[in-house]
């Protein structure tokens, strides 16, 4: 999650509805999954093509199809046409940098969503990869397109192969919020990774604040930045399917929208929290490195102030007058040496007793 921006400048000057992939270039095909079911019955397929999907489209039946992969846009242009979704959406899709948000059209609702999930293979990362969910919910189908393989969905999956739970006896509109929900959920396990970071973090920086803490800190500050820029828009999304705005999505089900609304506003106020902890530690970085510059200063103010009247001493006499009877003198070493040495020790005691050492 280094990078909160890509180049869009392919897209400029093309008319609206175009459909350009933006995002990180893929060699794998698309492929789809299909979860049909009913209270009674169940069937799961997976395919590369968008035309056994067809057979599911006018079904009583819930579907879901899961769609992995938005880098090839005839077979996102193909899939549009035949769940008749405005062009504009498919856009949407396919242009993988869009905020969380929702479009309500007259047959189904279109909404955006990012998924977090843990990094295990780049340890460099703060522990989570990002990429774009964007799901078309439909009175009985609902079509979930993501960027590549791998997501926070089997829990789900599993409770519709299993019949557990209310999943198989709801509709399309229950499985969006069984989506959604595995979403924000995912977010707690995110978050979770960064507080245990923060408190290594912050053990560290009480031991010795070195610079490598300094640019942790600057790069736990970036992640928490795309953290909120991720999760904070989602909650606009999740207050307007629970207000019950959208026909599609039954007053049964707003329930439980309200309950991810609940857990979308706890994820934002720890990813506050932890924005606030980062700031108090920068700051308490500064103040550590410039109590210890001022110690250093204060050390070597202290010599330089000592040593300042004996190499007056030592100058005065370094001269070698001719008519200057103390350098004829046969004990004139020992007294300036007790001299010099008497003003520094009295220094030393005047700086104790003033408590600057």
């Amino acid at each position: 999650m280094t990078r909160m921006f890509r180049m869009r400048t392919k897209k400029v000057g093309l008319p609206p509805g175009t459909l350009v992939h933006v995002g990180e270039r893929r060699a794998e095909k698309v492929k789809i999954r299909v979860l049909d079911y009913n209270q009674t019955n169940f069937q799961e397929f997976e395919t590369e093509t968008v035309d056994q999907c067809l057979v599911f489209k006018d079904l009583p039946s819930v579907t879901w199809v899961n769609v992995i992969g938005v880098h090839q846009p005839d077979f996102i242009e193909r899939i549009g046409k035949c769940f008749d979704i405005h062009p504009l959406v498919l856009e949407d899709v396919i242009h993988t940098e869009q905020r969380p948000k929702i479009e309500d059209f007259e047959n189904y609702v279109y909404i955006v969503l990012r998924m977090l999930c843990r990094n295990e293979e780049d340890e460099e990362e703060m522990g989570a990869q990002s990429e774009q969910v964007s799901l078309i919910v439909s009175a009985n189908y609902v079509i979930s397109f993501q960027e590549s393989e791998g997501d926070v969905f089997d829990p789900v999956r599993e409770r519709i192969r299993k019949s557990k739970g209310r999943i198989r006896k709801l509709g399309a509109d229950y499985l969006a919020y069984a989506l959604i929900d595995a979403i924000v959920d995912n977010y707690f396990v995110v978050l979770e990774d960064v507080g245990e970071e923060l408190e290594i973090l912050e053990d560290e920086l009480m031991e010795d604040p070195s610079p490598e803490i300094s640019q942790e800190i600057h790069a736990l500050k970036r992640d928490m930045i795309y953290l909120r820029k991720s999760v904070w828009p989602l909650r606009e999304v999740i207050s307007f399917l629970s207000r019950g705005e959208s026909p599609l999505f039954q007053e049964s089900t707003g329930i439980y929208l309200r309950d991810v609304y609940d857990h979308t506003v706890l994820v934002i106020d720890t990813i506050e929290t932890f924005r606030d902890m980062l700031s108090g530690m920068l700051d308490i970085y500064l103040s550590t490195i410039s109590n210890r510059m001022n110690e250093v200063m204060k050390v070597l103010t202290i010599i330089a102030t000592i040593f300042i009247p004996l190499t007056l001493i030592a100058g005065v006499y370094g001269m070698n007058f001719d008519y200057m009877p103390e350098l004829h003198w046969r004990g004139s070493y020992p007294v300036v040496m007790l001299l010099m040495l008497g003003m520094g020790m009295s220094m030393v005691f005047y700086f104790r007793k003033k408590r600057w050492l």
